[in-house]
């Protein structure tokens, strides 16, 4: 039997091609596909929790920014997911297409976000004035 050897370097070569019909991977919900994904812009969440309070199996909070962020594509249905985003004060839960995901999370991974509840980042001190 000959064993045939694969160059692995070669899926990184090969363009990708749009899909003309659904293949089974995409995210399902009640047996349809979803046609948008949800995206919180975590650069204007104010991390008020009501989105992972209302869809608790698609939202939650992000333990080290206190930001809102969607973990689940298919965790609850589209109504309660719109019905987060409708609590949402800042608008900052969007409908986006699936293929966005990827740069959208490229550039918000490029943002210096500052924790929510603490203190902000100081560069140097500033000196106490003596009282006279």
């Amino acid at each position: 039997m000959s064993k045939e050897v694969f160059d692995p370097s070669v899926a990184f070569k090969v363009k990708a091609k749009a899909l003309l019909f659904p293949n089974g991977k995409e995210p399902c919900l009640g047996g349809k596909l979803r046609e948008k994904a949800v995206w919180v812009d975590e650069s204007v969440c104010i991390g008020c929790r009501y989105c992972a309070h209302v869809a608790t199996n698609t939202f939650v909070i992000e333990k080290h920014l206190g930001r809102s962020r969607a973990i689940r594509q298919d965790g609850d249905s589209i109504e309660l997911v719109q019905e987060a985003i409708a609590t949402c004060p800042v608008n900052c839960i969007h409908w986006v297409q699936f293929e966005e995901l990827d740069d959208l999370r490229a550039e918000l991974d490029s943002m210096d976000l500052q924790d929510l509840g603490k203190l902000p980042k100081v560069s140097r001190r500033i000196k106490s004035r003596a009282h006279n």
